[in-house]
Order: structure tokens, then C-alpha cells, then sequence
């Protein structure tokens, strides 16, 4: 398994970055519109059909062509290799409608584990299950319905979220291989213009909604034989076989990444990047740079200036982040920001023979706890000149150390 950057796993941004994308994609916005309420109105009488009808290959057919019409068209590979007497689907997830698209082609049942309970479980086409007693009893549970002869087969996505079907895949929950002692994969691979299929945190009824204004939303499901636990096989390591043939099939990496790293993520994401930016006046340049980077690029110019005020917590992120604009270096700003410290320092120490000093610019926080070169005010220039270049250098140093720690950067990785 390989570990890839969790950032690159999810899409935080709704809309391409490619401006002419962009530019195709607000041509294309009134017309979404329109196919959205249009959608909205036709998927109400999907629903209405797809309640009506038994469960058949005719009802089967009659929703997919609806479906079509939503924009939801599906593609499948391999549609020989289907068992129909296999017990368990194991699949990748990508968007919150796979289970209704697997529906599409074969019948089974997506057991509903976290989220609402009710109407709303049994319209999402979700099988509700009943357990109070956590996780473990709800795979007693499913493994007592897969050994029932005559039962539907089960849909279960082990890596219980949500990616962008592009990098690699969450690692497998090793729960749904001990249910059978066989299961069929199955590879799903998400295709949509203009827009994103999904981002974090947006619930379903926003992603359905984007789904119908989308064009189109193509679902390519690629069937791949049966796969059986092999004797003296451990459940780990059939996870692990699975999870390498599906990583196979799609062409994605198989990560490491579970879906709490993937909330905890979220949750840093959440709470870092609003103190970044609420650290800085609205009236500031700061703010300005601070909100287009974060808009632009993906947050580098953020991560520096954050870097910069771990080293200088005592300078505001509005300073820093101007200094940053103009030398797009973290080691240069730095040094700027020292030098301005150290001549705002003694000018205030040169003004205090005359008369009040002047109130420093970086108030706002403790300097570092360095004492001065010089004891006394020098009385030649050259005195003063030499005592305020040993100040810089002692402050440099020190701020560059506390860097190389903070980082655990080597000595020779930082000149």
C-alpha cells in the first residue's frame, strides 16, 4: 500500500480552477438551472415508478432510462462476470448514489449503518437495520441474513466514505469480509464535466441537486470474478488482496487512509484555515492576500505565512503576509521582519534620551528573549551600526534555529 497525500484524495472546491473551464462553465449556468427544476419535476415521477413497480428486470429498466434522462447514465464492463449466486457486493465508493446505480443493474441491498433512520432510509433505497448494540452486532446481523438462502445480496462499501475516484482508495474496514467466505468485487469509476462529483461535508440533497445540474454523470461499474478466502488466509490479508484488485482495475493506489483520518482532516481544515484569515484586520492587505490564496492556489502561500508566524508569533499576519507577497520566501521575510524589529527597537531607544518613546508596530506579542549585544548606546555611529548588526545577527539565528527545530529540518537543508 502507498501513502499519498490525504489533500489529493478529496475535492474541496466545487468549481474547476482552469479558467476557461471556468468561463465555459458560467456560460453553461443558466442552462443547469433550467435542467435542475426540469430534473427536480421528472425525478419526483423516477421515485413514484420506482415505488409502483415490483422489483423485476422491467421496473430495472424503466428507472434506468429515467434516470438517464436526470443525467445519471451508467456503463458497465464485464457484465458476464456477474454471479448470480454470490452473497456479497464489495465496491469502491465515490458519490452518495452508488448504491441506487448498482441497483440499476442487479438487485441488492445496501444496508443503511450510520445516518437517518425512517422514510427518508427506505427512499434513499437503503436497507434499515436494527441494532443497538454497535458495530458488532450489526455484522451477527448481516451475517446471519447472508447465510439465509433466498435473500437479496448485500452491497457494502468498505471504505465507508466518500472520494474523489481519482487518487487511491481508503483503506478497507476488514468488518464486511467476515461475513462470507466469498465475494464478487465490483470497480466503480465516476465521470462528470465542469463540476465536482462530490465535496466534503455536503449532504445528500445538495449533492442530488448538483447531479441535476450537472450535463451528465457517467457511471462505468466493471464487474471482476468472484474472489474466495483462500485456506489458512487471514481476513486482513484477503482485505488486503481485494482492496490491491480493485486498486488494479481502476488504476488508483491503495492508501492507508481510513475515514477518520479523513474527519480529522476535515476537522483541522476547518478550524486552521478560519484562524488564519480571522487573525488579520478586514482592512488589512493581509486579508486581501490571505482569501486569494486561499481561492487560488492550493493554500502554499497560507502554509508559508503560517510558517513565518510560528517562528515570530509576536508580528501581526497582515505584516507578514504583505512581506510575502513581495518576496515569496519565508527566510527572506524572516530577515525583513527582523531588521524592521531591530530598527524600530532602536529608534525607540534613541528617542527615550529626548523624550516618550514611539509605541512598537509588533506590541502584540513577547520578542524572543534576547539580550542586546551592547550594554550601552553607543556613541559613535559606527558603535551604534556594529551593536545593531550583532542584534540582527543574534535574532536571525535564533529565528532560524526555531525554525529548523519547529520543522526538524537539517542544518544543511536550511541555508
Amino acid at each position: 500500500m502507498e501513502t499519498r497525500g490525504i489533500e489529493d484524495m478529496f475535492d474541496f472546491r466545487r468549481f474547476p480552477k482552469d479558467a476557461v473551464l471556468l468561463l465555459l462553465l458560467l456560460i453553461y449556468f443558466p442552462v443547469g438551472i433550467c435542467l435542475m427544476l426540469l430534473r427536480i419535476f421528472i425525478g419526483l415521477h423516477v421515485f413514484l415508478v420506482g415505488c409502483a413497480l415490483p422489483e423485476s428486470f422491467v421496473r430495472r429498466f424503466i428507472v434506468r432510462v429515467m434516470c438517464s434522462v436526470l443525467g445519471m447514465h451508467v456503463r458497465q464492463k464485464n457484465p458476464r462476470s456477474r454471479d448470480k449466486n454470490t452473497k456479497l457486493y464489495i465496491c469502491n465508493h465515490v458519490t452518495e448514489f452508488d448504491h441506487n446505480i448498482m441497483n440499476l443493474l442487479t438487485p441488492c441491498n445496501m444496508p443503511q449503518l450510520d445516518g437517518s433512520t425512517g422514510f427518508v432510509c427506505w427512499a434513499r433505497g437503503f436497507m434499515e437495520v436494527h441494532s443497538a448494540s454497535g458495530r458488532g452486532a450489526i455484522g451477527e446481523s448481516l451475517q446471519s441474513y447472508c447465510s439465509t438462502e433466498g435473500t437479496t445480496p448485500l452491497l457494502l462499501f468498505p471504505e465507508e466514505d466518500t472520494t474523489n475516484g481519482r487518487v487511491g482508495l481508503l483503506k478497507f474496514s476488514s468488518w464486511p469480509f467476515s461475513l462470507t467466505e466469498s465475494i464478487q468485487p465490483v470497480a466503480l469509476r465516476v465521470t462528470r464535466p465542469l463540476i465536482s462529483l462530490s465535496t466534503p461535508e455536503s449532504s445528500w440533497l445538495t449533492e442530488l441537486l448538483w447531479t441535476f445540474f450537472a450535463p451528465c454523470t457517467v457511471y462505468h461499474v466493471s464487474w471482476l470474478p468472484m474472489v474466495s478466502r483462500q485456506e489458512g488466509e487471514s481476513t486482513q490479508e484477503f482485505v488486503n488482496k481485494v482492496q490491491e484488485l480493485l486498486a488494479v482495475e481502476l488504476g488508483l493506489v491503495s492508501t492507508k487512509i481510513t475515514k477518520v483520518d479523513k474527519a480529522e482532516y476535515i476537522k483541522r481544515k476547518r478550524h486552521i484555515l478560519p484562524q488564519t484569515t480571522t487573525s488579520v484586520r478586514p482592512s488589512s492587505i493581509g486579508l486581501g492576500f490571505v482569501v486569494q490564496s486561499l481561492g487560488t492556489d492550493d493554500h502554499r502561500m497560507a502554509k508559508m505565512a503560517q510558517q513565518v508566524k510560528d517562528v515570530l508569533p509576536h508580528v501581526p499576519m497582515n505584516v507578514i503576509a504583505k512581506d510575502l507577497a513581495k518576496t515569496n520566501c519565508v527566510d527572506t521575510t524572516i530577515t525583513n521582519l527582523l531588521d524592521i524589529k531591530e530598527e524600530t527597537q532602536m529608534e525607540a531607544t534613541g528617542m527615550s534620551t529626548f523624550g516618550p518613546s514611539k509605541m512598537s508596530s509588533y506590541s502584540s506579542g513577547p520578542a524572543p528573549n534576547l539580550k542586546p549585544a551592547a550594554k550601552t548606546f553607543g556613541k559613535s555611529p559606527a558603535d551604534r551600526h556594529l551593536s545593531l548588526q550583532e542584534r540582527k545577527d543574534a535574532l536571525y539565528s535564533f529565528a532560524r534555529r526555531r525554525y529548523i527545530e519547529k520543522h526538524g529540518l537539517d542544518q544543511e537543508d536550511s541555508h
